[in-house]
C-alpha cells in the first residue's frame, strides 16, 4: 500500500489540508499556530470559530514558560499528552494534583470533586502559572473562585473543559476575569484540546 510514512511529512500535509479549509485572515501568526495545532488534534473545523484568545494571552503565556514556570493540567491524560522533552529543554513542568492523596481527602471532607480539590492544591505553589483545564468544569470553577479571592494569580489561564454541564458557563466566567486566557465557546473542549494548546506554546519557544 502506498501511504505517507514520515510522522513529520503527515504533519505538514495535515497542517496544508487545515489552512485550507479555514479563514486564516482572522488570526494572526501565532493565533493561527494554536487553532491549526487544536484542529490537528480533533480534526474539528468548527475550533476555527469557538477558540477565543484574550488580548496578549499568548505573549503572557510564552513569557512565563521561558522563565520556567510551570503548567498545571486537570487531568493526566493532558499532562501525557504535552511534549515533555521541549518543557525539559526550556526548565518548566506539567504536574496534575488530581491523584495526590491529599486531593482525596480534601474532596471527601469538603463533599467536593477532587478536581477541584487539586486546584486548591495547585494554587498554593506560587511556581504554577498555567493553568490547563480540559475536562472538569468544576475545576475551571474552581479556580475561577480561588483567583477572585487572591488565592490563585495564574498568569494564563487555558480553560476548554469539555460537557454539557457547567462546561459553557465556566469558560464564560473566565472571560469575566482580569486574567489572559485562551478558551473554547459552547460545549466543546477536551484534555486533547488542553494538551494541543499548550504543545503549541511550547514549539513556539521550541522553534
Amino acid at each position: 500500500m502506498n501511504y505517507i510514512k514520515d510522522p513529520w511529512e503527515i504533519e505538514k500535509k495535515s497542517f496544508e489540508i487545515i489552512g485550507k479549509n479555514i479563514d486564516e485572515s482572522k488570526f494572526d501568526k501565532k493565533e493561527l499556530l494554536i487553532v491549526k495545532r487544536v484542529i490537528h488534534a480533533t480534526a474539528d473545523f468548527e475550533f476555527a470559530n469557538i477558540l477565543k484568545i484574550s488580548k496578549g494571552a499568548i505573549e503572557d503565556g510564552l513569557k512565563v514558560l521561558k522563565e520556567g514556570f510551570n503548567i498545571v493540567s486537570d487531568t493526566k491524560m493532558a499532562e501525557a499528552g504535552i511534549n515533555k522533552k521541549v518543557l525539559e529543554k526550556i526548565g518548566s513542568k506539567v504536574k496534575s494534583y488530581i491523584n495526590l492523596p491529599e486531593a482525596k481527602d480534601i474532596s471527601k471532607k469538603c463533599g467536593i470533586t477532587r478536581s477541584m480539590a487539586a486546584m486548591e492544591i495547585a494554587a498554593k505553589d506560587e511556581s504554577n502559572k498555567i493553568f490547563a483545564i480540559g475536562n472538569a468544569p468544576t475545576a475551571l470553577f474552581r479556580l475561577i473562585e480561588l483567583a477572585r479571592e487572591g488565592k490563585a494569580k495564574p498568569s494564563l489561564i487555558i480553560g476548554v473543559p469539555v460537557g454539557f454541564v457547567g462546561a459553557e458557563e465556566a469558560k464564560e466566567e473566565v472571560k469575566k476575569l482580569d486574567i489572559p486566557y485562551i478558551i473554547t465557546e459552547g460545549k466543546k473542549g477536551g484534555s486533547t484540546v488542553a494538551a494541543a494548546i499548550v504543545n503549541a506554546l511550547l514549539y513556539m519557544i521550541e522553534r
